[in-house]
């Protein structure tokens, strides 16, 4: 009877999920980011749960108190209070909530609709291309605030129009960098083979050219998502995004923004929560992209082995 086990002295391959946290491990700098980004999705999902106060329930007698680590600081309200007397911690925790909900919608909504244009554009060619691109060229020349300026005038401000108008100002960008793409691969020998034995277009573009995409796109898209959340607190911040009762860290920093020199922590953990969310994605952004991509990977490995040799020759 043949023997299912391994041979001796054979060497198992690791599971690829293994691997992947494996090289994971090896960069620091990815690790506190997707350590940072966890915390901060525990944080907008839990937040009904963990936050000491309602972001919204007003005391005017406990208006503008310190940290609880400050002179007249109390540890009921760790990160103190706002001018209204809100607990500054449970409105940052909810703030996490907005920013969140506002950069996946924006990233998905924009990402879709330029990811069909740019395959559209790419695959087909011809008139199709030339429409599509100046499209893309007109929305790139108009000013994108003037527009936001403009929905807003018209329809009013909130969360559903703020994510509105930021995804028809930003799906150009997904358009032209999957153009771009395809307009290399629509040449490879598969994807003429494909044609070849009578594949439909749809399924030549569904089953073998957005598959090359999967990398850029998913690089892009998180660092995308940056950017949105910084559209976010800037237009909150000016008054044409998120509105009270409502919270998110762009609007916090808004209405400290008159008592930054009397009440400085209004404004700093706000700000401190956007700065490290967007330091923390771009450090694991920058780890994925190398992962996810074949030739990246190759040079890394190539600096590995010549970082090797290297060490090897002067231990000898």
């Amino acid at each position: 009877m043949t023997s299912l086990a391994s041979p001796a002295g054979a060497v198992r391959k690791p599971w690829p999920f293994a691997a992947l946290l494996a090289e994971l491990w090896n960069d620091k700098a990815a690790v506190a980011g997707l350590s940072v980004i966890v915390l901060l999705l525990l944080a907008a999902l839990l937040a009904p749960w963990i936050a000491p106060y309602d972001p919204a329930a007003q005391s005017i007698a406990s208006r503008l108190t310190p940290p609880a680590w400050l002179p007249r600081g109390n540890l009921e309200h760790l990160l103190g209070t706002d001018q209204l007397g809100r607990d500054v911690l449970s409105r940052v925790l909810y703030g996490s909530r907005a920013s969140l909900l506002v950069g996946v919608s924006v990233v998905t909504l924009a990402g879709s609709f330029g990811v069909v244009l740019g395959l559209l554009a790419g695959f087909n060619g011809g008139r199709v291309e030339a429409m599509i691109m100046r499209l893309v060229d007109v929305q790139v020349a108009f000013p994108g605030l003037l527009l936001i300026l403009l929905v807003i005038s018209v329809v009013g401000p909130g969360m559903g129009t703020l994510i509105v108008v930021l995804a028809c100002t930003n799906w150009m960008i997904y358009a032209r960098m999957v153009r771009a793409i395809v307009l290399g691969v629509r040449q490879s020998p598969y994807v003429e083979a494909a044609e070849m034995i009578g594949c439909t277009a749809g399924r030549v573009i569904f089953r073998h050219v957005l598959p090359n995409l999967t990398s850029p796109l998913i690089t892009l898209g998180i660092l995308e998502f940056t950017n949105i959340m910084l559209a976010e607190a800037a237009m909150s911040f000016l008054g044409l995004g998120i509105q009270p009762p409502a919270t998110s860290w762009g609007l916090d920093v808004a209405n400290g923004r008159d008592y930054v020199f009397v009440a400085w922590w209004l404004v700093t953990f706000p700000g401190l929560a956007i700065a490290a969310t967007v330091l923390a994605i771009n450090l694991f952004a920058n780890w994925l992209r190398v992962t996810t991509d074949p030739q990246e990977r190759e040079k890394r490995f190539a600096r590995a082995m010549a970082a090797e040799r290297r060490r090897r020759r002067r231990s000898r």
